[in-house]
């Protein structure tokens, strides 16, 4: 009311942001995805789940388990869920995080060959790509999630298997 809320000196007005958030209304319009770490028999070695799911429906419409962290299998999972979704050529907006396999160049040329607009986490924001993480969390703290580390590639592709056909189909 007395006009004393202005940036005076060498302060300046914080600058205006373009909102960058997306909204799904129907079912492939947004999709985000992920890696995570599944543990192994072996100490410091890894199994890297790759998810891609659905913003709208939260269905996971394509998931692996890989030994190692590749956009280019990242790519080819990409290629995979559109063709399994029926939505190659069509436009959608996949969400990540800033990770080296979602912005390598093999997975931005296969976005860019699918039409698949990418849209990134801001930097140092780490609930941007919270569909994903969830999905996660929800894997490793289900009572299905075994209590001990994954005994060999096999088994943590069968049990990442069994989890999402029980997360699709049966989770509510």
């Amino acid at each position: 009311a007395y006009g004393q809320q202005n940036h005076r000196g060498r302060a300046k007005a914080q600058e205006k942001r373009v909102i960058t958030t997306h909204r799904a209304t129907k079912p492939n319009q947004i999709w985000v995805w992920d890696i995570s770490w599944l543990p192994s028999a072996v100490r410091g070695q890894f199994y890297y789940w790759y998810m891609v799911k659905d913003v709208f429906s939260r269905k996971v419409v394509a998931s692996e388990v890989h030994l190692t962290e590749s956009s280019a299998l990242a790519a080819e999972l990409l290629k995979r869920g559109t063709l399994k979704e029926g939505i190659m050529g069509k436009s959608i907006i996949l969400h990540s995080d800033n990770g080296s396999a979602m912005k390598g160049s093999t997975m931005l040329a296969t976005m860019q060959g699918l039409g698949v607009m990418p849209s990134f986490s801001r930097p140092r924001v780490s609930n941007d790509n919270a569909y994903a993480e969830t999905l996660f969390r929800t894997a490793k703290y289900c009572p299905m999630w075994p209590s001990k580390p994954f005994e060999n590639l096999e088994d943590a592709r069968q049990w990442v298997d069994r989890f999402v056909h029980w997360y699709n189909e049966e989770h509510r």
